[in-house]
C-alpha cells in the first residue's frame, strides 16, 4: 500500500510511487480511446503528442488503447503498438510527454470479439476464447453493423496471442514508454477469457477457474518479462457490462483469484472499474476493499469519480490514486482545477472521435480561459 511517509492521512495531491514510477499527485489519466491516429499505418503522430502533453500534469498518464497485432482492432483509428511506424509514432508522444514532465504507460488491448470483419485483415471474422457474440453494433468503414460470432480460437494459436502481448510490451519499451498496463476489461479479449459466460472452452484455457485465468496471467508475465514487475499494471472491471459482455456467473470468486494471482507476482498497480463502465458508480456486486487489502501495489480506483470522491477515496485509504476520464477531454490541466476547485469545463460528445484537432487539442486551461492568473516560473 502506497503512502507517503506522514502521519497525516494522505491527499489526492500527496505524491505517490507507483511501482518504479515517481508521481507527484495521484490523480491518474484514464485510457480514452479518441480515433486519431494516422489513416493506413494507424501510427501516433504530433496532434497525439500535444494532446497528452497538454495533460503531462497527470501523476501517472495511461494511453489510449492501443491493439497489439491488426486483428486486435474493434474501431475505425484506434492506434496500433505491433509496427516500426506506430513504435516511431509513440516515441514523439513519449518524448513530448516526458519534456513536459509527464509519466506515461501504455494500455495494451485486443477487442477480441468486439469487432467485425469489416475492421478485420481479409475481412476474417474477429477471434475470440469462444464463439459467443459481443452483443451491440460497431462502426466501421462501410456503416453501423452489427456484430457477428466471433471464431473460437484454435488452442495452438492461443499462443501466439499471447507473443503479440509480449511483442506490443517490446515495443512500448522500445517507444520510450514509462511501463504498461494490460487492458483486461471492459468486455474484451482478455475479459472474454476470465469470464465463464465468455469462455465456453474444454481445453486447458477454459472449463476450471484456473484455466480461465491462464491468458490473463500468462501475458501479464510476458509483460513482466519485458518491463519488470514494477512496470506492470492491470485494468480489471469486475461487474461491467461493457461491449455486451455477460457478467461472470461468480465476480467475487473469478476476480479474486485473479487479484490473488496478481498479488503473487507483485506487479506495480491495479487499476479497477467499479461499477459498469460509463455507466454507473457501484461497489455492490465485487469485493473491492478485500481487493485493495489482498494486493500489495497500487490501487487505482476508477469510474465517474467526482472530486469529492477521489479525496474521500484516498484520505479513507479506499485507494491509493483515482483515474478520471472524461474530465481530462476536456479539462487538459485538470490536476490544478482539481487542486483549486475550480469549475470544469464540459466535454462536447459529439467530438469524443475523430482525425482533428477539434475537441482534442483546443480545450482551454484556466489561465487561457482568464480565470486565474498564470502559474509563476521559477
Amino acid at each position: 500500500m502506497n503512502t507517503p511517509n506522514t502521519p497525516s492521512a494522505p491527499s489526492l495531491f500527496d505524491p505517490v510511487r507507483i511501482g518504479a514510477i515517481d508521481c507527484p499527485n495521484r490523480i491518474v489519466m484514464a485510457p480514452l480511446t479518441r480515433c486519431r491516429a494516422l489513416p493506413g499505418s494507424l501510427a501516433p503522430h504530433a496532434l497525439n503528442a500535444e494532446h497528452y502533453a497538454q495533460r503531462a500534469s497527470a501523476g501517472l498518464i495511461v494511453s489510449e488503447a492501443t491493439q497489439v497485432e491488426p486483428r486486435g482492432i474493434g474501431y475505425i483509428g484506434t492506434p496500433g503498438i505491433h509496427s516500426e511506424a506506430q513504435r516511431d509514432g509513440w516515441r514523439i508522444v513519449t518524448d513530448t510527454v516526458h519534456a513536459a514532465g509527464g509519466r506515461i504507460v501504455a494500455q495494451l488491448w485486443h477487442v477480441g470479439a468486439v469487432s467485425h470483419p469489416d475492421l478485420q485483415p481479409g475481412n476474417e471474422l474477429p477471434i475470440s476464447a469462444s464463439a459467443v457474440v459481443a452483443t451491440g453494433t460497431v462502426h466501421t468503414q462501410n456503416g453501423k453493423q452489427h456484430r457477428v460470432a466471433p471464431r473460437a480460437l484454435r488452442t495452438d494459436e492461443i499462443p501466439g496471442l499471447i507473443a503479440a502481448f509480449r511483442h506490443g510490451a517490446q515495443t512500448a519499451r522500445d517507444a520510450g514508454f514509462d511501463g504498461v498496463e494490460i487492458h483486461g476489461a471492459n468486455g474484451y479479449l482478455i475479459e472474454q477469457f476470465t469470464r465463464d459466460s465468455t469462455n465456453l472452452r474444454t481445453d486447458e484455457w477454459g472449463g476450471s477457474l484456473q484455466n480461465r485465468l491462464r491468458f490473463a496471467l500468462e501475458i501479464v508475465d510476458a509483460a513482466i518479462d519485458v518491463f519488470g514487475r514494477d512496470r506492470v499494471g492491470i485494468r480489471l472491471s469486475p461487474i461491467t457490462r461493457a461491449n455486451g459482455c455477460a457478467p461472470d456467473s461468480n465476480p467475487n470468486a473469478t476476480y479474486g483469484a485473479l487479484v490473488d494471482a496478481l498479488a503473487q507476482r507483485r506487479i506495480a498497480f491495479l487499476h479497477i472499474i467499479e461499477g459498469n463502465t460509463g455507466a454507473e458508480f457501484s461497489r455492490e456486486g465485487f469485493d473491492f476493499d478485500g481487493a485493495r487489502k489482498r494486493f500489495p501495489g497500487t490501487y487505482i480506483a476508477n469510474n465517474k469519480y467526482t472530486r469529492q470522491m477521489a479525496l474521500d477515496a484516498v484520505s479513507s485509504g479506499q485507494a491509493d490514486a483515482v483515474a478520471f476520464g472524461v474530465p481530462f477531454i476536456s479539462n487538459p490541466d485538470l490536476v490544478r482545477r482539481l487542486q483549486l476547485d475550480a469549475p470544469l469545463t464540459p466535454a462536447n460528445i459529439k467530438t469524443y472521435y475523430g482525425p482533428g484537432a477539434v475537441g482534442y487539442t483546443d480545450y482551454p486551461t484556466l489561465e487561457q480561459q482568464g480565470s486565474v492568473a498564470p502559474t509563476p516560473t521559477l
